[in-house]
């Protein structure tokens, strides 16, 4: 018997079929398309996406013989997906990282609403949240949200279109409007956030002991999968990609090197009292909780770099880096790429990204160099804001395929950093969430012990981590400088806006082999 696993990606959709043990034993994988018909805007057609999901799925059951027993699936997180009465998408999904509610979160900022917002949810607003979206479009597009029956994640259209009921999986539901600690929806959100016609658009909260629906008639007619298979809606991207990683208890860190850079701790209780920032979210496993500080820019800012200095290659950025020293030659690249500017360890909407110390002397290698260091000390940061003592980080997403990052992050971060031997992390994640849903596994953590090994590990070099704990001060001494123009930098791209729209970069296509 197998278990079919499905990871709905920001621009990629994966479908992995594991054996019981829990080996790949077929991987297939279908690009989706992320559309930025306008400044700031960061759209996906729905359908688009579980066309993904049904190629994906067909392509892997075609090649293995064994009967498939379960799907599971997990999704990018944030965004709004609203559907109507009838579970069709009334316009595109509307992502994490689409920037046009930045005027919104501005404004809950200055009045107090996003601090308050976090000492019941745990979770610092940014633009890509349901709630941000959902208030710019009652302000903009008000019969749309009018048309609206629920609002959705990735996760609950996936579940809507396999078993034709509406949910939000608790880690989706987080941000904004859950109560953390009893994690259910918060009527305090809805009033802070000022926004009580919403509450009819939420879905219902799914979690541990109610994850598992039945795979209805049309879809299993589509996917080529029996009538009523279990189907498991695993949490979200970030949360499951931890429990696909291993790092399930306090110590154990993780770091997404994906289109996000999210670093992850496990945590035994939601602390909200500490400085706003990040996510705090239900983490999959019963009555645990993850600290996630999930920066905007993650191998989407190498696919930029490799435009800038001309190569074809992702390989070749850290093969161009490991030929010049340790601190790139005085160049220090601070990543802040994403239109919709930055939401951890720090949140800022103006934040804008800056390559600093450049002179004639300089080289490509000295450029590919700083941008690797310059993702990596983010990495740091988030590690050292979330308090955590980890005690080893592991790393995941397309970047963790270059061993010079990943040496590179242990010095940086001076913690042994751990590379898992499963290429699926997410998929993987999804697989021992439905182990444990079905009663095959106790806990989360024997799953992890049983099903998840290490490939290597990076231990840190003390001389070169000596030396990286100055630089790391003056990344941010640097960028506590260059803060002080991200303000006259927003109103000098106010006075022009691009006719035209504008194409992003397809991150998940940026792989290190």
């Amino acid at each position: 018997m197998a278990i079919l696993c499905v990871d709905a990606g920001t621009t990629m959709v994966k479908a992995v079929m594991f054996d019981e043990d829990g080996r790949e034993l077929r991987v297939a994988r279908q690009a989706t398309q992320v559309q930025r018909r306008l400044p700031g805007f960061s759209e996906q057609d729905m359908y688009s996406v579980w066309d993904a999901v049904v190629y994906t799925v067909r392509s892997v059951v075609h090649r293995v013989s064994e009967p498939v027993r379960m799907l599971a699936f997990t999704g990018q997180g944030d965004g709004c997906w609203l559907v109507g009465p009838d579970g069709r998408p009334t316009g595109p999904a509307i992502l994490w990282n689409d920037g046009r509610a930045a005027d919104v979160i501005e404004r809950w900022e200055t009045g107090g609403v996003l601090d308050d917002a976090f000492r019941i949810n745990g979770n610092y607003g940014f633009a890509g949240t349901s709630g941000a979206i959902m208030k710019w479009l009652w302000a903009h597009d008000r019969p749309r949200i009018e048309a609206s029956h629920k609002a959705l994640y990735c996760d609950g259209w996936l579940f809507l279109k396999l078993t034709g009921e509406y949910a939000a999986e608790e880690s989706d539901a987080a941000s904004p409007f859950l109560d953390l600690r009893e994690r259910v929806y918060s009527p305090a959100i809805l009033e802070l956030l000022d926004m009580p016609w919403v509450e009819r658009l939420l879905p219902d909260i799914r979690g541990h002991g109610d994850r598992v629906g039945e795979l209805r008639t049309l879809a299993a007619t589509e996917l080529r999968l029996p009538v009523g298979l279990p189907v498991v809606m695993a949490p979200f991207d970030i949360p499951v990609t931890a429990i696909g990683i291993g790092a399930v208890t306090p110590g154990h860190a993780c770091t997404i090197l994906g289109t996000t850079l999210s670093t992850c701790t496990p945590v035994a209780m939601a602390d909200t009292s500490g400085p706003p920032s990040g996510m705090t979210l239900p983490s999959g496993v019963p009555d645990g909780y993850l600290r996630s500080l999930a920066a905007m820019s993650g191998v989407e800012a190498i696919g930029w770099g490799m435009k800038l200095i001309g190569l074809d290659n992702p390989n070749w950025i850290s093969d161009l880096a490991q030929t010049t020293d340790p601190g790139a030659g005085g160049i220090f690249f601070h990543p802040y790429l994403s239109p919709a500017g930055e939401r951890a360890p720090f949140r800022d909407t103006r934040a804008r990204g800056s390559m600093s110390g450049l002179t004639f002397e300089h080289t490509r290698s000295h450029i590919a160099r700083a941008m690797l260091e310059g993702l990596s000390y983010v990495v740091r940061e988030c590690l050292e804001f979330s308090g955590s003592q980890a005690k080893e980080l592991r790393v995941t997403g397309g970047g963790a395929n270059s061993t010079f990052w990943c040496q590179l992050l242990a010095d940086i971060t001076g913690v042994p950093t751990l590379r898992s031997a499963d290429s699926e992390i997410g998929a993987k994640g999804a697989f021992i969430t439905a182990l444990v849903a079905s009663g095959d596994e106790e806990t989360v953590q024997a799953a992890v012990e049983r099903h998840v090994f290490t490939r290597d590990v990076f231990e840190p070099d003390t001389k070169r981590s000596a030396l990286y704990d100055e630089l790391y001060g003056d990344f941010l001494a640097i960028r506590e400088g260059v803060m002080n123009d991200w303000g006259r930098l927003a109103a000098s791209r106010a006075r022009y806006r691009p006719a035209d729209p504008v194409v992003g970069e397809d991150p998940d296509s940026i792989v290190f082999n």
